[in-house]
């Protein structure tokens, strides 16, 4: 049986350096956090920068919020679905603070939307825990939504409350 090699004195302990998103400067750093709602699960990134960071060739500024490569206008058009994903910025008092990166997947818009909600409270309660945890909380907004499509039983038809038609007679 050979001998197991004894591990060098220099291969002892090296230093983690942070994980960076590709293309990031390494004069940035983040805050993230996983939300999720029903099928849907989105990992939120708050990158704290001097004014503004490059990544992947694209400029972004405080403020910014990027989902899945686009921007969140066109992501999530609308007024009210902008006013839905500020909302614990607005709770925070952070509007306009964090450049927002997002990875979000499965489900349908709301779900999706609401997922991603939960990331960024999250992501904002480890900023500063003493101060914004109990205003996220007080919100609703750390809690996670555990409502899911109910699995199909035997003997229903296709759906999972949907009963058989009876015949009539």
């Amino acid at each position: 049986m050979p001998k197991k090699a004894k591990p060098s004195p220099k291969a002892k302990i090296e230093e983690k350096k942070p994980i960076m998103p590709k293309g990031m400067d390494e004069k940035s750093s983040y805050y993230q956090s996983v939300g999720r709602r029903k099928e849907s699960s989105a990992r939120v990134r708050l990158i704290v920068s001097p004014a503004q960071i490059t990544v992947n060739g694209k400029v972004y500024k405080k403020g910014d919020m990027v989902i899945n490569g686009r921007p969140v206008e066109k992501y999530f058009a609308g007024i009210l679905n902008e006013k839905i994903y500020n909302e614990p910025f607005k709770a925070t008092e952070n509007l306009g603070r964090f450049i927002t990166t997002v990875k979000v997947a499965g489900g349908g818009l709301t779900g999706q939307l609401e997922a991603i909600v939960h990331g960024i409270a999250r992501s904002l309660e480890k900023v500063d825990k003493q101060k914004y945890r109990p205003i996220l909380k007080k919100a609703g907004f750390l809690t996670r939504d555990p409502r899911k499509k109910e699995r199909r039983k035997a003997g229903f038809a296709q759906k999972a409350r949907a009963k058989k038609q009876s015949p009539k007679r």
